[in-house]
């Protein structure tokens, strides 16, 4: 990794917002990812429905969708943006077993929009967890991170095969 200072670091230390104004207008997007392992008779339960609190699967999208659009209230110092398109995409892993969240996020602006995909995936997880924990407490949230970027000066971003960074 480089030495890249922290962009949201004063020059005493103090949090600051970073000022965009000066940036190009790009079309930037994000994608992230996030998973919720839990039993098999869990995702089964969550497969046919049968969730006592509903759908779980609709709801987590649509919790995914609201929390990328309220990023800004959420993460102290994200600008608010207008995003073009959200999309959460959940879809059952056997082998996991549980559901695979991978997010997207787009806009055309002067700052990127990674924290709104990041958000989206962490809340459709947390969401999941909430709808059927009654069937199972063991669940487990991981692996939220960006998977790839594109648009803006710092350029393009590609997690590789084994988690490395690639161009």
């Amino acid at each position: 990794m480089s030495e890249t200072p922290l962009t949201h670091l004063g020059e005493t230390g103090e949090a600051s917002m970073v000022d965009v104004g000066d940036k190009s207008e790009t079309v930037r997007i994000a994608v992230a990812e996030g998973y919720v392992r839990m039993q098999p008779e869990t995702l089964r339960t969550i497969l046919a429905g049968d969730a006592k609190k509903g759908d779980v699967i609709g709801t987590a999208r649509l919790a995914g969708i609201m929390a990328a659009k309220q990023t800004a209230n959420l993460i102290p110092l994200c600008h608010p943006l207008m995003l073009s398109k959200v999309s959460v995409d959940i879809r059952p892993d056997e082998a996991l077993p549980g559901l695979r969240i991978e997010t997207l996020a787009k806009l055309t602006g002067r700052t990127g929009v990674e924290m709104e995909a990041l958000t989206a995936a962490s809340v459709a997880c947390l969401t999941i967890y909430d709808m059927a924990k009654a069937v199972d407490r063991d669940m487990e949230i991981g692996g939220i991170r960006l998977l790839k970027k594109s648009g803006g000066r710092s350029g393009d971003y590609a997690r590789g095969r084994d988690g490395a960074e690639t161009a």
